[in-house]
């Protein structure tokens, strides 16, 4: 057998070879088990499920994986889920908020668990504000300008507050301001700036709590409704494709503190899109909590 023949040969094997290996999806690229490239859908407009998607797309970049974040509004965000057009969502309230998404697409889906069980809607005021519950706030309404300062008019925030909180406790005397949340923001900015008093609607977990100095007034009748978990959720077959980061997500936790710090850094200064230099000051600054997250 001459050389020529061997080495046309040895050549041929190797193409094979290399053209099965890619037609295979169940090779991994990754040492520890994992495929390279993941989507994760990221919930357009939910600072809190942007922070955490952008956090992990550092972490996992920095490891050898791939990260493609999809932005997408939540209906269609689940849909795809659902068919395998994203791995990971993580930003799914429960029991109520998405409960609906979930009675749909829950049986192509599977729940890695809740990473913040602290997610709910508030009236908060200034942390020197005189009173700390809302059964009080209609009694010293003067002391914040007769007004409450709301967020969106569709927002489900503001039917809660406008249906049942300002009724239930008596509120219908106070002027309640509904615009935009950019617009809530600013009056809490320049109120805190001011030392002055607000009320706001808000919920947690948000970067206002890290950035101004707020405390959520006690609702001793339940009007705004019980914390809810923020859940991650996956495709079906997510655990055979990502072994190790399917045991991360399961593994991780951010309570409320923490996230607020991260969105903080990421929406409360300059807005940009880029949020990679950021959040790897953020991580310098937060080095254990981060390392914790893929021991």
């Amino acid at each position: 057998m001459n050389k020529k023949f061997l080495v046309v040969t040895a050549l041929a094997a190797t193409v094979a070879l290399g053209l099965s290996a890619c037609g295979s999806g169940t090779s991994a690229a990754l040492e520890n088990g994992d495929k390279k490239d993941v989507s994760i859908a990221v919930f357009n407009g939910w600072d809190e499920g942007i922070a955490a998607s952008e956090l992990w797309k550092v972490i996992l970049d920095e490891k050898g994986y791939d990260v493609e974040l999809e932005n997408a509004d939540v209906a269609p965000a689940y849909s795809g889920l659902s068919t395998g057009d994203y791995d990971v969502a993580l930003d799914t309230w429960l029991p109520v908020t998405h409960k609906s998404y979930i009675e749909e697409y829950g049986d192509k889906l599977t729940d890695l668990g809740v990473w913040n069980d602290d997610a709910k809607l508030t009236i908060a005021v200034n942390a020197d504000a005189p009173i700390d519950s809302l059964d009080e706030l209609a009694a010293n309404a003067d002391s914040f300008g007769n007004r409450i300062v709301g967020i969106e008019p569709g927002a489900g925030l503001t039917k809660v507050t406008s249906e049942d909180v300002i009724p239930g406790y008596g509120l219908d005397k106070m002027e309640y301001l509904t615009s935009s949340t950019p617009a809530m923001l600013s009056e809490l900015k320049a109120a805190s700036t001011k030392g002055e008093n607000i009320a706001v609607t808000l919920w947690r977990p948000h970067w206002a709590y890290d950035a101004f100095p707020v405390k959520d007034l006690k609702d001793p009748k339940g009007l705004l409704g019980e914390a809810e978990g923020v859940h991650s959720y996956s495709r079906l077959d997510f655990d055979k494709d990502y072994p190790t980061l399917n045991q991360w997500l399961k593994d991780f936790k951010m309570d409320s503190k923490t996230l607020a710090s991260l969105e903080n850094a990421m929406f409360g200064g300059e807005k940009t899109t880029d949020y990679t230099a950021i959040i790897e000051k953020w991580i310098g600054e937060n080095q254990e909590y981060v390392d914790s997250l893929t021991k």
